[in-house]
């Protein structure tokens, strides 16, 4: 029987679908073919995981110390979730480079350079300031130094701080980074930092800082 009208059309419609289906899968796959499938060590990707876990490192390194200077348990619980936090997510950027066959630091290489920027502390590499946010050797000293609501008031200051400089790397591998996953986990850094800076705020804002 031949088919009416209305069935050829429902055909002629579904074949046309069919080959724009067909046509997207082809392109879809030239691109993925664009990116190589596992990162090279000047890549964002690689940068990335190598300069955020410096940066990471650093986080919980203030953690625990002002986990130890005060006994105020909000500033405890939250130096505890980011501590966990961040050494979870370093351990995940050192295994994808483990994965990807890359060095875990690139001598010769400044930090930052994967979102064309050098090294940025105020006062110097040399002093511990590397990248966005990071806090210096002589800070880290003065937290230290610090107990009680002198070291919280500190520690929340440099964290702000600490958390502000992470976003915008964060931000900087959502843009630039081919890996799905890094990018997704780049993003969770973003939201989360951001919601944590509103929360130290309040918490200064407690402490009359």
């Amino acid at each position: 029987m031949r088919p009416n009208r209305t069935q050829g059309a429902a055909i002629a419609a579904v074949a046309l679908a069919l080959l724009f289906a067909g046509g997207a899968v082809t392109v879809a796959s030239a691109d993925r073919d664009e990116v190589p499938a596992t990162p090279v060590s000047a890549s964002a990707d690689a940068g990335f995981a190598r300069d955020m876990s410096v940066h990471h490192q650093q986080a919980v390194e203030m953690s625990f110390i002002v986990r130890d200077r005060t006994k105020d348990e909000a500033v405890r619980r939250l130096a505890y979730d980011i501590a966990n936090t961040q050494a979870n997510q370093r351990g995940m950027m050192l295994g994808w480079l483990d994965l990807w066959g890359l060095p875990k630091n690139e001598s010769g290489v400044e930090p930052m350079t994967w979102m064309g920027m050098g090294g940025s502390g105020d006062t110097g590499p040399l002093d511990g300031a590397l990248m966005p946010g990071m806090v210096t050797k002589t800070q880290i000293e003065e937290l230290r130094g610090a107990s009680g609501r002198e070291a919280e008031v500190l520690y929340l200051k440099m964290m702000t701080e600490h958390h502000k400089g992470g976003v915008h790397m964060a931000e900087g591998c959502v843009q630039k980074c081919t890996v799905g996953a890094e990018r997704a986990l780049a993003q969770g850094m973003v939201d989360a930092q951001k919601s944590e800076v509103l929360l130290m705020a309040d918490m200064l804002k407690e402490r009359g800082a």
